[in-house]
């Protein structure tokens, strides 16, 4: 069970891999060959730093949330950090951060109020969701691509089972979720936007 503790989770921040039981252990992420992309280390290491300050100064005026850091992006670098435990860290920041807004309007307003809000939310994605297959989000032109259809009515279908029966999806699989391109498809901005809500829901309810 996750812990209800406003005290921040370690293994959030922890960027640390084992090498050896002789061996110094690594204070950063491991890093591509220098032939392969990967992030950017400067930016990354800068915003591991914000966020630190960010979580440690809980009662200050930056209001960096969960959903900033979902929306995060670096430069790519030859010789950069392996984007997946960027991304796998940058997941564990999300959450945390995410509870700890909870912890903090549940304390506020109490947790009926911050449910009640989760439970609108939902609603209004449902109700997006729900539409007939192909006519979810507006299209693209065919000069232009956007999300594959076929792609995003099959997650919707599962979103809306997952809301209204208690389907099993999990925070993942919306995160990670991939969609090939096509003409006249789906405007991604607008898919993208439905999902960031669906993410936010599913961290404020677990």
């Amino acid at each position: 069970m996750r812990s209800t503790s406003s005290s921040p989770d370690p293994a959030a921040f922890d960027t640390r891999r084992p090498v050896g039981q002789n061996e110094a252990v690594s204070t950063t992420f491991p890093r591509t060959s220098k032939k392969m992309l990967g992030y950017n280390l400067k930016q990354v290491e800068e915003f591991l730093e914000s966020t630190r300050h960010a979580y440690d100064d809980a009662g200050g005026t930056d209001q960096l949330t969960a959903a900033d850091i979902r929306h995060t992006a670096f430069a790519m670098q030859k010789g950069g950090y392996s984007p997946s435990h960027v991304d796998a860290a940058l997941e564990r920041l999300e959450d945390a951060f995410a509870l700890r807004e909870r912890e903090r309007a549940t304390g506020e307003s109490g947790s009926q109020a911050w449910l009640d809000e989760a439970r609108q939310t939902a609603q209004v994605i449902i109700n997006r969701l729900g539409r007939p297959a192909g006519h979810r989000f507006s299209r693209t032109s065919i000069f232009s691509t956007g999300y594959n259809k076929a792609d995003v009515d099959r997650l919707a279908a599962k979103l809306v089972t997952y809301f209204q029966d208690g389907h099993p999806v999990t925070v993942d699989d919306v995160r990670t979720a991939v969609f090939r391109p096509q003409r006249t498809g789906y405007r991604e901005a607008q898919v993208d936007l439905v999902l960031d809500s669906v993410v936010d829901v599913m961290l404020a309810v677990r």
